[in-house]
């Protein structure tokens, strides 16, 4: 077998140029946006389009050297072992410290490259239609190129101290674009967003400190399966990273800052948010916890098993009594991150696959619902349910596509959200005994509730004679279906090929549920 280090250095030289471009273009894109003059606002606006359709376009062609290992030069006789990504860039960053710039992609990341890509170049062409009110479309036009850049070097690193730092890329981008173009309470909730992040921060770096003083080195292949750790280590580690990623992500108790957030940021906010920003925690939790920190990982399960039940149930209760429409599809995340953990903590090949697969889900239907709540409560002028009944009788189609959207979102067979949330509790099934059925019972109860109060908001805003706040408003405009025919497409293409997320994640996922063995 050839040694792990001469996976790394062997050609692929096209390929690499490829990865480093996909974080180059939005970072050339930021800065050439943000020196244009303020006269040239709608032309920045537009540039920024392009630069993040280009990223994007990138971000699909990443999979080809996956077809057949193409772009590598190997001269083992074997294909490379199924922990390492198709790509790799490895070059020397801070030697004395042991610092790498090491990015790669494989099967784990790649879906959640192409939906940053995707969803950033969605939300950077709705800017160009519509600008939100508060300050310079131009300037949060950049800003979404930066967090684009930030989102995917989280995804892409492979160096524990580089995750790190584009771990952190993301928090005074989001902090401006809440603050500079969000609701009445836009700077509460941005002071609030920042306070919770940088609590995690803390943790992370104490978390990636104590693993990489005790193996000697940051990279995350490496390091896959706890080489050179300790089980003190690891339990150390892998609880400073799981209260870390759970308030990124944000997993209940550590919530309380996403539904303030949601609620006052504009809408290209609250779709990159939602999108792909919350997903940086669970896959933190994927690569770096069960990855690094297996013996933590398992340690841990029933712990996190029992905390994401409860994220379900109680996310799914309090959305029951929402009165307020951003709010409740804020909340209505809490539950959806708490499938994805019950996955994660199953530590079962099933339930890592369907937390990867409800990662993706929850971000292109959670994507698309704040795309069409923003539409509405821009033409309504108001969020609050008891304004906003009567939907369907003043703009059928909006209320169609809001039908949609919830229905994906409850988890109805055939589309993007149900494999996520029925494997996962598949998965809890399969670990077995009295407290894995329970939750697996339980997690089934709150898949029940979610399906009650998506019903009931779509009662309220749809249903009934059309109330004055949306009485005479405007109907679906053409660059609003370019912005969520994409979304619509995905939402059903994945519900009925879940495969376009799974294809290439059996090799990693077998890596990892092997290290917990």
């Amino acid at each position: 077998m050839t040694p792990y280090r001469d996976y790394l250095t062997t050609g692929g030289s096209a390929a690499q140029v490829l990865l480093i471009a996909v974080l180059a273009v939005p970072a050339l894109g930021a800065l050439v946006v943000a020196v244009l003059p303020a006269a040239r606002d709608r032309a920045a606006r537009i540039l920024a389009t392009v630069f993040a359709t280009v990223t994007f376009v990138l971000t699909t062609l990443l999979a080809v050297p996956e077809a057949d290992y193409g772009w590598f030069a190997y001269t083992a006789s074997d294909r490379p072992p199924a922990v390492l990504p198709w790509i790799n860039v490895n070059v020397s960053w801070v030697p004395a410290l042991g610092i790498d710039f090491h990015l790669g992609v494989d099967g784990i990341s790649y879906p959640l490259v192409v939906l940053t890509g995707l969803l950033t170049a969605l939300c950077c062409a709705y800017t160009v239609w519509k600008v939100p009110a508060g300050g310079s479309g131009r300037t949060l036009a950049a800003l979404l190129l930066v967090l684009e850049v930030g989102i995917l070097g989280t995804f892409l690193a492979l160096d524990l101290v580089l995750f790190f730092i584009f771990f952190e890329v993301v928090l005074l981008p989001m902090y401006a674009v809440i603050a500079g173009w969000g609701g009445p309470r836009r700077r509460h909730a941005a002071r609030k967003f920042v306070l919770y992040t940088l609590f995690g921060s803390v943790l992370l770096l104490l978390g990636v400190f104590t693993v990489v003083v005790a193996a000697g080195t940051g990279d995350l292949m490496a390091l896959t399966g706890g080489t050179g750790l300790s089980r003190t280590v690891q339990l150390t580690a892998f609880a400073l990273f799981a209260v870390a990623f759970a308030v990124k992500a944000p997993l209940w108790p550590l919530h309380s800052w996403l539904p303030d957030a949601h609620t006052e940021a504009p809408t290209v906010g609250s779709v990159i948010l939602a999108g792909v920003l919350l997903k940086m925690g669970t896959y933190g939790l994927i690569r770096v916890g069960v990855g690094v920190t297996p013996l933590g990982a398992v340690w841990a399960a029933p712990a996190l098993g029992i905390l994401a039940v409860a994220a379900i149930i109680v996310g799914s209760l309090v959305c029951l009594r929402q009165t307020e429409l951003k709010r409740l599809i804020a909340y209505s995340s809490v539950g959806h991150m708490g499938f994805v953990l019950l996955g994660i903590a199953t530590l079962t090949a099933t339930g890592l696959q369907a937390a990867l697969l409800g990662n993706v889900a929850h971000g292109v239907i959670t994507g698309l619902l704040f795309f069409l709540a923003g539409a509405i409560k821009d033409r309504a002028h108001t969020g609050a349910l008891a304004d906003l009944g009567g939907l369907r009788e003043t703009a059928p189609r909006l209320a169609g596509l809001l039908g949609f959207a919830a229905i994906a979102s409850l988890g109805l067979p055939g589309l993007a959200g149900f494999w996520g949330e029925a494997f996962a509790v598949v998965g809890a099934t399969e670990r077995g005994g009295p407290l894995w059925l329970t939750l697996a019972i339980l997690a089934a109860i709150g898949g029940a509730l979610t399906a009650a109060y998506f019903l009931r908001l779509l009662r309220r805003i749809t249903h009934g004679p059309a109330t004055p706040a949306v009485t005479g408003i405007a109907g679906i405009s053409r660059p609003e279906w370019l912005a969520w025919s994409p979304l619509v497409l995905l939402a059903l293409a994945i519900g009925l090929v879940p495969a376009l997320v799974l294809a290439a994640t059996a090799d990693p996922v077998a890596a990892l549920t092997g290290a917990v063995r």
